[in-house]
Order: C-alpha cells, then structure tokens, then sequence
C-alpha cells in the first residue's frame, strides 16, 4: 500500500514538469535574457548563466559574483525549489540581488523550468 501511495505521489509530483510546454518557456524566457544566458556559448551578463541549472547548488557559477544571500542558501535548483523562486525571488531569500519581480502564472513558471531544464553545462540541449 505504502508503495502504491508513493508511485501515485511521485506521478503527481512530475505531472507539472510532464505538462510544461517548452516552446511557450521560450517565450516566457524573453524576460529573464535581460539578466540571463542560455545555450552553447552563454556567459554570465547582470545574472548567471543557466546552462546544467537543475541539480546546482545555488551561488554556484564560477566567475558570477552572487549577493551574500544566495551563496549562504542552502537551496540546490529542482524544479520545486525553482518554481517558489521564480514565484517570488526576494521572499524566497530575502537579500537576493535579483531585482526580477517574479511570475505569478503557474503554467509560465512549469514552461520556463522545463525551457532552462533542456540545457545541459556545455549549453547544449537533452
């Protein structure tokens, strides 16, 4: 039973990111090239690169300078802690640099997650 909860639990957990539709993340995306890179060749620009974002402690992109906040989070990106981030940047680590309001539309943060989530470290694409 135990296991049937957590298949059922994990399937609903992923649903999200399954739905995500990576064409409108990159639309979505337009407001974060501002401050961010993707893809073969990115460097960082006002914000870090986010090419192998998924998986990455926070602070964590060498040569980027991060505000004191962000490097002293414990917070390593998955799509979870991503989505509370993208929703409200300074109330999820307050001290943040980031000056990006956030997204209020679910649907616009999945699609962006599962955009920036395609892009390994090298910048090429899954």
């Amino acid at each position: 039973m135990r296991l049937a909860l957590a298949t059922v639990a994990l399937i609903l957990a992923a649903t999200p990111a399954l739905a995500a539709d990576v064409v409108a993340g990159e639309t979505v995306f337009q407001q974060c090239k501002q401050c961010h890179r993707v893809g073969v060749g990115a460097t960082n620009f006002y914000g870090p690169v986010l090419n192998g974002l998924i998986g990455r402690k926070a602070g964590a992109v060498p040569g980027y300078k991060y505000s004191q906040a962000l490097e002293n989070s414990a917070i390593v990106w998955d799509q979870a802690a991503l989505s509370k981030y993208l929703k409200e940047p300074r109330h999820e680590v307050p001290g943040v640099a980031m000056t990006f309001p956030g997204l209020k539309n679910q649907t616009d943060i999945d699609n962006v997650i599962a955009y920036i989530s395609q892009f390994r470290r090298d910048g090429g694409k899954d």
